[in-house]
């Protein structure tokens, strides 16, 4: 099974519709009620400063399903917040959350990003280990983030070690980084 990796621009044509309907049916599933945004995800990703990100993989008979996605938006110029990673159970543990966070990442380098940042419930023992296993460090818990009795992990990765090496290749003009 081939799994390809696409950007969700959001227009009207029938297959980004079919995948937004697609990406809420996971929305649902996956997140709690008051969590999702199902109900305003073509919404979200309409927005100027958001990304999505998503993961198809072949199921044979020239079939694909989504198993995945990852959403973010620019806070600022410097900084990206990852606001939703998600994959379907049965295909979790496979590398696919982690090639969709990889894939985000890269997509935040090319805008000259420093800093990424997400939030993380510290029950979710898997995401958390995913994240640190990137880079990704703890800054501090959040008491009753999601609800009254669910906290969060902040958590950020720095690049930078890229804008030190942009630095360096700039005081010695040269262009070696994009």
């Amino acid at each position: 099974m081939a799994a390809v990796i696409s950007e969700l621009v959001a227009r009207s044509d029938s297959e980004s519709v079919q995948v937004v309907q697609e990406i809420v049916r996971l929305e649902r599933k996956i997140f709690p009620k008051h969590e999702s945004l199902a109900r305003s995800l073509l919404e979200e990703v309409s927005k100027k400063n958001t990304g999505l990100l998503f993961l198809k993989i072949g199921k044979g008979k020239g079939e694909e399903e989504i198993v995945g996605y990852v959403m973010y938006s620019w806070i600022s110029s410097l900084c990206v917040s990852i606001t939703k990673l998600a994959v379907k159970e049965n295909h979790r543990r496979q590398g696919h959350g982690e090639a969709l966070l990889k894939a985000a990442m890269q997509k935040c380098r090319t805008r000259k990003i420093q800093r990424i940042c997400l939030h993380v419930d510290p029950m979710r023992t898997p995401a958390v280990s995913l994240y640190n296993k990137i880079g990704f460090q703890i800054d501090e818990l959040i008491e009753c983030y999601y609800s009254s009795d669910r906290n969060a992990y902040r958590m950020y990765l720095d690049f930078v070690i890229d804008v030190i090496l942009i630095c360096a290749c700039n005081a010695i003009n040269l262009n070696c980084i994009n």
